[in-house]
């Protein structure tokens, strides 16, 4: 809702080609962490989906730490840059879906496959929440703001005391991950990250609106597509994507990563 707010806000003609990457990258990331979770760490293919769909969807946090990292670094980022990670939560999770679906069922078609996925609860609440604070906008929110705003960080505490456990109960599969699929939760940020500050470059972002695309690319969600990937994977082994995208892929993004997009997006600059 709050990123639909701020597309309600934003000029089209100054955020299509922007969106456009984003939505390109949306794609593209998920695409390129299955191929690699499959081939090099071996892992199954639901589990391979489901770490493409954390991998293809987007970090508040780490958004929010790169807005301030390029700010300092005197490189503000675009106004718009939060519309952007609304665009870029959804279309990850979708195609991590479709993999599981089309490849998943004998038979299957991408019309079948697709309206499976987008008729799911947790994408039509994804897409529905930014189509309504799009209507809405700011001014029409305010009166849900205590149930939406002040207790988000409420619910967000039970939800990640939920996925905690349920990595806690199986973290000793990781040893069985080996040390690839440790490697590949550092590799695969740099290469989705640097992939969105070269889209940031072109469609026109400045070097800060460049570096924080690429921190958001380069980022692994861990709360909506937990939430996606709980609903329609349920196979999936928890330890492997909340320990990958919260445990590992997180911190190096905020300590190593950002720093490294912003000297990317110079250098292209």
């Amino acid at each position: 809702m709050k990123g639909g707010i701020e597309l309600s806000r934003t000029p089209a003609s100054t955020i299509v080609l922007p969106a456009l990457a984003t939505m390109i990258l949306g794609v593209i990331t998920p695409l390129v962490a299955y191929a690699a979770f499959r081939k090099f760490a071996k892992l199954s293919l639901v589990d391979s989906a489901a770490l493409a769909a954390h991998y293809g969807s987007v970090s508040a946090v780490t958004f929010i730490a790169a807005i301030g990292f390029v700010a300092l670094a005197n490189h503000p980022a675009e106004g718009f840059m939060p519309a952007l990670v609304a665009i870029l939560e959804v279309p990850g999770i979708v195609v991590a879906l479709l993999i599981v679906q089309f490849r998943g069922a004998e038979g299957g078609s991408w019309q079948r496959a697709l309206h499976e996925v987008l008729t799911g609860k947790s994408i039509i609440l994804l897409i529905g929440g930014l189509v309504i604070g799009w209507i809405s906008g700011a001014e029409r929110m305010v009166n849900v703001t205590p149930f939406f705003t002040l207790m988000f960080q409420g619910a967000l505490v039970l939800f990640m005391i939920e996925l905690g456990t349920l990595a806690a109960r199986r973290i000793t599969d990781l040893q069985n991950a080996g040390w690839k699929f440790i490697g590949l939760t550092f590799v695969i940020p740099l290469v989705n990250g640097s992939l969105g500050v070269w889209a940031g470059s072109v469609s026109g972002l400045g070097i800060g609106g460049a570096a924080v695309l690429g921190a958001m690319a380069g980022s692994a969600s861990y709360i909506a597509a937990p939430a996606a990937v709980r609903l329609a994977l349920p196979d999936a082994n928890p330890s492997y994507y909340l320990t990958a995208s919260l445990g590992l892929t997180f911190p190096f993004n905020i300590t190593i990563g950002i720093p490294i997009y912003l000297t990317i997006a110079r250098y292209l600059a």
